[in-house]
């Protein structure tokens, strides 16, 4: 397996625990994504790896209903691109993006779909009232990298303006206020 395949293994864990704890009458709770739900954090999940099957000429599996079963839709989701990540001739597969030229279908789930993952993590707990805490290691590894990213990430429906964290704050909370987000 490879690196980026056992990055998505670990991040997807941390996620799946998040969905399966949510309570079913907090599905509907506002989260910190503006106009989302936690129901609409684990249904952008679900179309974002969409998209990324969809650039290599492939489909998601059919699952169940997102208003039916959220945790139902997050494991198909998870389950298909952990397969996928873990098949060398599909991570291996070449696209072209629109933003960053040809890629390999692993590299474009790293930077994309496990920045989202990582982030959603957090944003679904908010929306649950879970554990909100994050991997450091990888809170770290995804804060340096998308630092030079900054003017990107504020475009419309990426990322909100960066907000100042407290002083003394730590790491994640630095994180997640870059992202536009108050901890």
């Amino acid at each position: 397996m490879s690196e980026i395949s056992e990055r998505y293994r670990r991040l997807s864990a941390a996620f799946t625990e998040r969905v399966v704890a949510v309570p079913e009458d907090r599905w509907d709770s506002p989260s910190p994504c503006e106009e989302w739900t936690a129901r609409d954090v684990v249904g952008h999940m679900r179309d974002g790896s969409g998209t990324f099957f969809a650039n290599i000429g492939r489909e998601l599996p059919p699952g169940p209903s997102i208003a039916e079963d959220p945790v139902g839709t997050w494991t198909t989701v998870r389950e298909a691109m952990q397969g996928a990540l873990d098949d060398p001739d599909v991570a291996g597969t070449e696209y072209e993006s629109p933003l960053m030229g040809r890629q390999r279908f692993d590299v474009g789930v790293d930077q994309f779909v496990n920045f989202d993952v990582l982030v959603h993590t957090w944003d679904l707990a908010r929306a649950a009232g879970l554990d909100e805490r994050l991997d450091e290691a990888e809170v770290h590894r995804t804060f340096e990298r998308i630092l030079p990213a900054d003017e990107m990430l504020r475009s419309p429906r990426v990322c909100g303006p960066k907000l100042d964290p407290p002083p003394g704050a730590d790491e994640q909370t630095r994180f997640l206020a870059f992202l536009g987000r108050r901890a």
